[in-house]
C-alpha cells in the first residue's frame, strides 16, 4: 500500500507543550456539559434528513434524558431546519432549564436568517463556525491568515449587534482546530472573547473540534491544554471539544480533552455523524457511570433510548455497541457464561449480607463491567439465549431447520419460553422440539383469531382503512398511515390498546413453498407480547402476527 504518500500528524501541525504535562495524571470527578447535535450534525450526516415529526421526537428525547443544552438545528441551511427552530420558539416546547444552540456560517446573510430563527426562544446560543487549518485556507476558502481573522471577526461583530440585550450568548468552532497552527488558533479565540466582552455570568463557549481525526488522542489532549492554559478570561470561556471518529479514537480523544481542560463536550447519541460519526455521548456517559461518577443523564431504558434513535435517525445500533447493543451482555463462550453465572450468585449473597437489593450492592461480575439491571435490561434473560442453546444454539437450529430469523429480542423472548419447557429435565431439546414450542408459543394464537374476515384498502395516499367482522358479529374500523397502524387503531375502538414496537418479516426458505412470515412486538393495554404468524401474503401474516400478540396477552390475563 502506497503508505509513503501521507504525512504524519506531527509534520502537519506543531504542538507547543513542554515537559509539565498535566492531564496524564488527572481523573475525570464529573460530568462535563454534555451537547448534543443529533439535530444538526447528527441530522447532515443523514441519507433521509428527519422530517418535522421524528426532529420533535428526537427534540423531546434529549430533554428527557436531561440534556440541558441542545444543538437544534443549522437555520440557514434549510426551510426544514429554519422551521423548526421557529416551531420551538412558537410552541413554548423549550424547558425552562433547557437552552437551544443553533448553527450559522461567517457569512451576513447567514447570521440574520439564523437570528430571525430564534425570536421568541427565552434563550440561545448562537454558533459561529469557520474553518482555520491551512488546507481548508489555501483549497476551500482562499484566505490567508490575516483574511480569514478579518472576516471571522467581521462576522462576529455582526453577531453581537443583532443580539443586543436579549439573552443570547455566544459561540466560536475553529473548524479543522486540530490541524490548525495553535497560535493562530489561539490568537482568533482570545480576539473573539474580548470582541464578545465574555464574563463569568455570560461566558464565550470556545468549541475546539477535531474535525478529522489524523493524530493518537494524546495529541489532541495536548492541543486542548495549551488551549486551556493561554486562553484569556479562562474563567469566562467554556472550553468545549468535538470529536469526530475518523482514527476510531473518538471517545478516547473526548476523555483525555476532559483530562485536558475541556469543560464541555459535543456528540450525538450512539455516535452517528459525517463520515465514520462524531464523538458516542452514550458510550461516554455511561463510561462515567462505570467509574462512580454521576453521569448526569438518564440512561435507565437503554432499549427505548435506542428505540427512539433508530426510528429518527433511520440506522441500526450495531448489535456490539457498548451498552447498548443487542449483543453486548451475551456471552456465547462457556467458559464465560460459568463465570457470570458464579459472578452473579456471589452478588446476590452480598447484597443479603449487607442487607440491601442486589441493585443497590457494590457491582463486581466478571466480564460485565455494568450492571444491565441499570440500564433496564435483564441479564438473565440475555445469557439463557445462550445457556440453553447447545452446540448450535436456539436461533441458529430454528434458522438452519426452518429457516426462521427471529429478531434478537425475540430470541431473548423465546429463550425464557425454552428454560420454562426444560427446567428439571436437564435433557437437551431438539430442533423439532423448539419449533413445536415456537409455533404453539408464537403462532397458534393467531391462528385462532376472534376476526371472521377483514380487508384494508388505501383510499387516499399515506391513508389507511382497516375494517373486520368479529366472530360475535361485532364491526372492527380504523384508520392509519399504514395497514398495521389502521388494525391498531381498529383495536383501539374496541377497547384494545396496542402499541407496535418492532416488526419483521422474511420470506421462508424455498423448501416450505413460496411463504412469509412475520414478526411482531407491541404493548398490549402496558404489556410487551410478541406474536408471529405465516402466509403466503406478507399483509395476512403481518396482522395475524399482531392479533397473535394480542391474543397472547388476553389468553394470560384470563388464566
Amino acid at each position: 500500500m502506497p503508505y509513503h504518500r501521507y504525512r504524519p500528524a506531527h509534520e502537519r501541525v506543531t504542538v507547543p507543550v513542554g515537559h509539565d504535562r498535566a492531564w496524564p495524571s488527572r481523573r475525570i470527578s464529573h460530568a462535563p456539559l454534555w451537547v448534543p447535535v443529533d439535530l444538526r450534525d447528527g441530522n447532515q450526516a443523514l441519507a433521509e434528513p428527519m422530517e418535522p415529526d421524528r426532529k420533535r421526537r428526537m427534540f423531546a428525547l434529549l430533554t428527557a434524558m436531561g440534556f440541558k443544552e441542545i444543538e437544534v438545528g443549522y437555520p440557514s441551511s434549510s426551510r426544514l431546519d429554519f422551521d423548526f427552530v421557529r416551531h420551538l420558539g412558537e410552541t413554548g416546547a423549550v424547558p425552562d432549564d433547557v437552552t437551544v444552540v443553533v448553527f450559522t456560517p461567517a457569512r451576513p446573510e447567514l447570521i440574520d436568517e439564523t437570528f430571525a430563527s430564534i425570536e421568541g426562544l427565552p434563550r440561545a446560543v448562537v454558533h459561529l463556525y469557520t474553518p482555520t487549518a491551512p488546507t481548508w485556507r489555501d483549497v476551500v476558502l482562499g484566505h490567508d491568515r490575516r483574511e480569514l481573522r478579518t472576516l471571522i471577526m467581521d462576522a462576529a461583530e455582526r453577531i453581537a449587534r443583532l443580539a443586543g440585550d436579549r439573552d443570547v450568548r455566544f459561540q466560536f468552532s475553529p473548524e479543522s482546530f486540530n490541524l490548525t497552527e495553535p497560535d493562530y488558533a489561539l490568537e482568533i479565540c482570545n480576539d473573539l472573547t474580548a470582541l464578545w466582552d465574555a464574563s463569568p455570568d455570560r461566558p464565550v463557549t470556545h468549541n475546539l473540534p477535531a474535525t478529522v481525526e489524523v493524530a493518537t488522542p494524546n495529541v489532541y489532549a495536548d492541543q486542548i491544554e495549551y488551549m486551556h492554559r493561554h486562553l484569556d478570561r479562562r474563567d469566562a470561556v467554556i472550553l468545549s471539544v468535538h470529536p469526530h471518529n475518523d482514527r476510531g479514537t473518538g471517545v478516547a480523544c473526548a476523555e483525555l480533552a476532559l483530562l485536558a481542560g475541556a469543560q464541555r463536550v459535543e456528540g450525538c447519541l450512539f455516535g452517528n455523524g459525517e463520515r465514520t460519526g462524531n464523538v458516542d455521548l452514550v458510550t461516554l456517559a455511561l463510561n462515567l457511570h462505570t467509574q462512580g461518577v454521576d453521569p448526569m443523564l438518564d440512561l435507565s431504558d437503554i432499549d427505548e433510548v435506542r428505540r427512539v434513535v433508530e426510528h429518527c435517525n433511520r440506522l441500526p445500533v450495531p448489535e456490539r455497541h457498548p451498552y447498548a447493543g443487542d449483543l453486548v451482555h451475551t456471552a456465547f463462550s462457556g467458559t464465560h457464561q460459568d463465570a457470570i453465572g458464579k459472578g452473579l450468585a456471589h452478588h446476590a449473597k452480598r447484597a443479603a449480607e449487607l442487607g440491601v437489593p442486589p441493585e443497590q450492592a457494590p457491582w463486581d461480575v466478571p466480564y460485565l463491567p455494568i450492571d444491565p439491571g441499570d440500564l433496564g435490561r435483564d441479564y438473565q434473560a440475555v445469557i439463557r439465549v445462550n445457556s440453553q442453546s447447545g452446540k448450535g444454539g436456539i436461533a441458529y437450529l430454528l434458522r438452519t431447520r426452518y429457516g426462521l430469523e427471529l429478531p434478537r429480542r425475540l430470541q431473548i423472548d423465546f429463550s425464557s419460553v425454552v428454560q420454562r419447557a426444560t427446567d428439571g429435565s436437564g435433557e437437551e431439546i431438539t430442533a423439532e422440539q423448539l419449533w413445536e414450542l415456537f409455533h404453539a408459543t408464537y403462532l397458534a394464537p393467531g391462528e385462532t383469531s376472534a376476526l371472521a374476515e377483514w380487508s384494508t384498502a388505501e383510499t387516499a395516499p399515506g391513508t389507511h382503512v382497516f375494517t373486520g367482522m368479529l366472530r360475535s358479529g361485532l364491526r372492527l374500523y380504523g384508520t392509519g398511515n399504514g395497514p398495521l397502524s389502521a388494525l391498531t387503531a381498529a383495536l383501539a375502538a374496541d377497547g384494545i390498546d396496542v402499541d407496535i414496537l418492532h416488526y419483521a418479516e422474511h420470506a421462508l426458505d424455498p423448501g416450505r413453498g413460496s411463504r412469509a412470515i412475520a414478526y411482531v412486538e407491541a404493548r398490549v393495554g402496558g404489556v410487551t407480547s410478541w406474536g408471529a404468524a405465516q402466509d403466503t401474503s406478507v399483509l395476512t401474516a403481518s396482522v395475524h402476527a399482531v392479533l397473535a400478540a394480542v391474543n397472547r396477552v388476553i389468553e394470560r390475563a384470563a388464566v
